[in-house]
């Protein structure tokens, strides 16, 4: 499994305290990306001395500290805060993805994954994080995109994120979480996903008393008028057919937060 001479190689540093899971993980990404193992959060700062690396890969079970607090001391560290953090682990409850994103993990991997799942992952974050697009700027707007589909939403933070602070999200079920630790100025909605549907999301939402009267765009692919007439009737303010036009996109969302387009 190769890839292309001229992509970039990132750094990667992946802390488990499992060998075997250090030894594998390094072996399924030693095509694409350098990865550097370390068994414990003593090993990973040593590396962190010597390494710049353009991600770190970070289990939460571990003997020594575990995954929170290791992110909650690399987030408080001017010299690694900026640096993405996945989660690679095999617990995946709504309560350690909400404690994750408190810490300020950029993903949550779940065991076992497909290789290229995780590669994609990893790129594209590394090149969030590059871009500046994982940095908030408080004086922008909060969106929260959902979408179970990651490259919509990749479409969705490139149209905006010179604008707004662009929150993704790709896992239904931990939206409601997310919204209790993240405030948001608006919601961009996908209407079919698994677990969660947009119209079961947006009753959710609209219970909620923070968000009972936040700006609720919904997409779909299948624009249909009575999809239309329950998607209004449950509390969306808008809706738009994919594909879409990035200034189209850009022109509502600046409409209903009334900002410049």
């Amino acid at each position: 499994m190769g890839r292309a001479v001229d992509k970039e190689r990132y750094k990667i540093i992946y802390v488990d305290d499992v060998n075997t899971s250090l030894l594998t993980l390094k072996r399924r990404l030693s095509g694409y990306h350098e990865v550097y193992p370390a068994e414990s959060a003593d090993m990973l700062f040593k590396a962190l001395e010597k390494i710049k690396p353009d991600i770190i890969l970070l289990d939460i079970n571990m003997p020594d500290h575990d995954g929170y607090e290791i992110i909650e001391k690399l987030k408080k560290d001017e010299r690694y805060k900026y640096i993405p953090v996945i989660f690679i682990t095999s617990q995946h409850d709504r309560d350690s993805v909400v404690r994750g994103l408190t810490f300020g993990a950029v993903d949550f991997i779940v065991k076992p994954f497909e290789t290229m799942s995780l590669i994609e992952c990893i790129e594209r974050h590394v090149t969030d994080s590059r871009s500046g697009k994982n940095k908030e700027d408080n004086n922008k707007p909060h969106i929260l995109a959902i979408d179970d589909v990651v490259s919509e939403l990749k479409i969705i933070k490139t149209a905006l994120h010179s604008n707004y602070n662009v929150h993704t999200i790709s896992k239904p079920e931990t939206v409601m979480a997310f919204l209790k630790i993240r405030r948001a100025d608006l919601i961009i909605l996908d209407y079919l996903m698994p677990v969660y549907n947009g119209f079961e999301l947006i009753e959710m939402i609209r219970k909620t008393p923070d968000y009972k009267d936040i700006p609720i765009i919904m997409l779909t692919s299948a624009g249909t008028v009575d999809q239309v007439k329950e998607a209004i009737a449950l509390g969306a303010c808008d809706f738009m057919v994919k594909p879409f036009k990035d200034s189209e996109l850009i022109e509502k969302v600046a409409k209903y937060l009334k900002t410049p387009v």
